[in-house]
């Protein structure tokens, strides 16, 4: 198999996007973001787009997937696999190289699996009797099906567990439902590797940046604009805890402790994702984010 893109990926604050953009800088690539909120416009400090990483040595990097919606639209995964398809068949007819980078797991696996199905249309009554389950009895229910039909379903969203039943009761229903065009993307997977101790000092390192830089602003900013709290508790992480700090229902303080923990969590469950890729087939070459460019440019170029 020949290589004709790059995976950056790695947990949260590991380095990717620096490495991505000096890598890009080198083989004349194009950025991909695989990160799940960087999609929304306005939400730049709590999800650390860094857009002056994306100029090297004074070239600008172009990116792509990155402040496409509004914050108060819901991006939908299958608006990711659109998106990721167009601007993988525009950067490849550049004759340039598609560099998908970031840690939304659902949105890497678009690069393996056929996510066709995420084009099925929300089930408002079925959603309505699926929200009031708690998260075991959707997994029991979820379960009931076959497992081809629920084998994509992140366990550990409330989210992701009714949308994965509500994907399955259509796809059940309608077994006419085929497989999409084989997908394009050859990619080698590099991953950004961190230690625990290290991954968490980073962390804090980065909270605290974040907090003397404008996080709090950036979200009354959004508040001002008309989001709602509603909407900010879905944005999840930074959004979800600074609006709580907002309400007046937790200190500074507490804004701090519980939302450094909230993202040591997030961290642990994005390396058990590229644990759980890499027994899927995925093959994952770890490095430290200070590896030499060449190894990397030499990994992709022996196979193309």
């Amino acid at each position: 198999m020949k290589y004709n893109c790059i995976v950056i990926l790695g947990p949260t604050a590991s380095g990717k996007t620096k490495l991505a953009c000096a890598l890009a800088a080198q083989i004349n690539g194009e950025i991909i973001s695989a990160d799940s909120r960087q999609v929304y416009k306005h939400l730049d400090i709590g999800t650390g787009k860094d857009l002056e990483e994306y100029v090297v040595n004074g070239k600008s990097i172009p990116y792509h997937l990155i402040n496409c919606c509004e914050p108060e639209e819901q991006f939908y995964l299958h608006q990711f696999v659109a998106e990721l398809k167009t601007s993988f068949g525009q950067i490849r007819a550049r004759q340039h190289v598609p560099i998908i980078c970031g840690g939304t797991g659902l949105y890497l696996d678009a690069l393996s699996k056929d996510f066709s199905f995420t084009q099925i249309k929300e089930d408002e009554d079925l959603r309505k009797e699926l929200s009031v389950l708690p998260k075991e009895e959707l997994i029991q229910r979820l379960q009931k099906f076959p497992e081809q039909l629920r084998a994509h379903v992140d366990l550990n969203s409330v989210k992701r567990l009714i949308r994965g039943i509500e994907v399955a009761e259509y796809r059940s229903k309608n077994p006419e439902l085929t497989r999409a065009e084989a997908l394009p993307y050859k990619p080698l997977y590099i991953g950004v590797q961190v230690s625990a101790e290290d991954r968490k000092a980073k962390i804090t390192q980065r909270l605290k940046l974040r907090l003397e830089h404008g996080l709090i602003e950036e979200v009354q900013q959004l508040l001002k604009k008309g989001l709602t709290h509603q909407r900010l508790e879905t944005l999840g992480l930074e959004y979800k805890f600074v609006s709580h700090y907002l309400q007046q229902k937790i200190s500074r303080e507490e804004l701090f402790t519980q939302l450094q923990t909230a993202i040591f969590q997030f961290s642990k469950r994005q390396m058990t994702w590229f644990r759980k890729m890499e027994k899927e087939g995925i093959n994952i070459h770890w490095v430290e984010s200070d590896v030499k460019l060449e190894h990397l440019i030499n990994l992709f170029m022996e196979r193309r």
